[in-house]
């Protein structure tokens, strides 16, 4: 029996998906197990059990079994994409000593010293000292060795997500190069571990034992551990193939490793990428993040809480539409579709700002949400279709940002993640963007992505550019109206770019006077 199929398991912030692709990047198979994303003990916190993650992936690989009837001798091998940023402290025998840290959480460390000597100097000159500030306060390992010391001495190795399921699949402590996103001592231009005179060692409270070992994205990580075995049903000694972290697997699985194609992700957070050869920071300073293919970067901005904005509409203003839709047994997402049919393009003049959780830089750490422009017209319906509006703006926003680091215009658009499955998402994103906006052929494109590095690492395609053409291909594709692209363009220009920058004073002053967002 030939081994023509792949296991891809996709840890996304809201559930679990093993899947089975086969090498066509069709999906034979899905098992989805939905879990609450965060429990917080306090305010702005964002934590979860470690081992949720664990029993759902076991569950979710036994569901492939029982329920569809998966020939697990037909697997050739799998591979692991998870969200990125969550941090687990573990003992010497693998077990969490905590709960995960989500990258949703918002706690800080205050307090802590300014990096000094040669590089406090530099970062002075610069005047980059607040950024690197922030990079402290944002780190967790620096929360955690100040807050729960006992806990930081009792570390034996400090993961991401990625690194702690692949610990639990292989009993190895390895993680992918292309999953190191976040407030670690990583060189993304080397693609390997800060050198040891590099400040990121500095900046976190993190020893260089306490790291895993890295893999390069395609190469083996390890093997399928017997435990692992008897848990998942996962077949014992199956390679387990390195990929990276689910924004780059989205990439790769929207079929590009192209400069000039925009790969959108409506996920959670919303996201601009392109994929480079070259090392080139899209903000001055914010690094490129791993590609999921060796030697490539991926260039990205994002909106924080960009498609998170959607699920709070819904959950505080859509419980009409989602118990119409239960009770007619479809999607709810399709109510809310239709409920922006009959709302004009630029929604008459209801301008959405989506900084409802600022960024580092891009905008300041003082930036709040705003909406203005409103009249007797609006309705829940032009508030959503805002959302839609602001968030593409913002998108385009970094589309411009982009292309100036690169010098490489950017003439077509590939959209993945959930908002990917509006219609009018997709439509209001070409008008914006007054580009040809595709969606792949799959919504899966995360564990798809996951599944093409799998295929070549295993040497079922030739090469990444092989198996991209195999198994990706576009969906539909959605082309801009010239009507609705002018009147975008405008309201962008006169009043879209101008918001943030009218607004900031008052941002401020809102800081100032109640203390929301701290001040570093």
């Amino acid at each position: 029996m030939s081994k023509d199929l792949i296991l891809s398991i996709d840890n996304g912030t809201q559930s679990l998906k093993a899947i089975i692709f086969d090498l066509n990047g069709e999906m034979v198979a899905i098992e989805k197990i939905p879990f609450e994303p965060y429990f917080a003990k306090n305010p702005g916190w964002a934590e979860q059990d470690p081992d949720m993650y664990w029993q759902t992936l076991c569950a979710a690989c036994r569901g492939l079994w029982d329920k569809h009837g998966i020939d697990q001798k037909r697997i050739a091998g799998m591979s692991v994409t998870t969200q990125r940023g969550t941090v687990i402290n573990v003992d010497i025998n693998g077990k969490p000593l905590r709960p995960a840290i989500l990258w949703l959480d918002q706690r800080k460390t205050s307090g802590l010293p300014p990096i000094g000597g040669l590089w406090g100097l530099l970062f002075k000159v610069a005047g980059v000292s607040e950024m690197i500030a922030i990079f402290q306060r944002e780190a967790e390992a620096n929360w955690i060795k100040k807050h729960q010391p006992d806990i930081w001495r009792r570390t034996h190795k400090y993961l991401l997500l990625s690194g702690w399921l692949t610990y639990k699949l292989t009993n190895e402590f390895r993680d992918s190069v292309g999953c190191q996103v976040g407030y670690i001592p990583f060189d993304y231009k080397k693609h390997t571990w800060a050198g040891p005179r590099d400040w990121k060692w500095k900046g976190v409270s993190i020893e260089p034992e306490l790291l895993p070992e890295l893999t390069k994205p395609g190469e083996t990580i390890g093997r399928v551990s017997p435990e692992a075995s008897a848990q998942t049903g996962i077949p014992e000694g199956l390679p387990v193939i390195a990929a990276a972290a689910d924004k780059a697997c989205e990439i790769l699985g929207s079929g590009t490793l192209d400069t000039a194609t925009g790969c959108l992700s409506f996920g959670t957070t919303a996201t601009i990428n392109v994929t480079s050869p070259k090392y080139v920071e899209a903000i001055p300073l914010i690094p490129p993040y791993p590609s999921a293919v060796t030697g490539y970067y991926s260039l990205e901005i994002m909106v924080y809480r960009g498609f998170w904005m959607v699920s709070w509409f819904k959950n505080e203003f859509g419980h009409a539409e989602m118990e119409k839709a239960k009770n007619m047994g479809i999607d709810a997402e399709v109510l809310f579709d239709r409920l922006i049919d009959d709302v004009p393009p630029g929604c008459m003049g209801l301008m959405l700002q989506p900084y409802w959780s600022p960024g580092l830089k891009i905008p300041g750490s003082e930036a709040k949400g705003a909406i203005i422009g409103f009249g007797d017209i609006h309705n829940k319906g032009y508030v959503y279709r805002s959302i839609l509006e602001g968030l593409v703006y913002a998108l385009r926003e970094g589309k411009e940002r982009i292309e100036k680091r690169t010098g490489i215009p950017i003439t077509d658009l590939r959209v993945s993640g959930g908002g990917s499955q509006s219609r009018n998402a997709m439509q209001v994103t070409a008008d914006i963007f007054n580009l040809p906006t595709a969606r792949p052929h799959l919504y899966e494109t995360s564990g798809l992505g996951a599944a093409i590095t799998a295929a070549v690492g295993l040497g079922l395609h030739r090469d990444f550019n092989s198996a991209i053409g195999a198994m990706t291909r576009p969906g539909d594709v959605f082309e801009p109206d010239a009507k609705n692209r002018r009147l975008y363009d405008e309201l962008y220009q006169r009043v879209y770019k101008k918001m943030y920058k009218r607004l900031q004073p008052l941002y401020q002053d809102i800081r100032e006077i109640t203390g929301y967002p701290e001040e570093v």
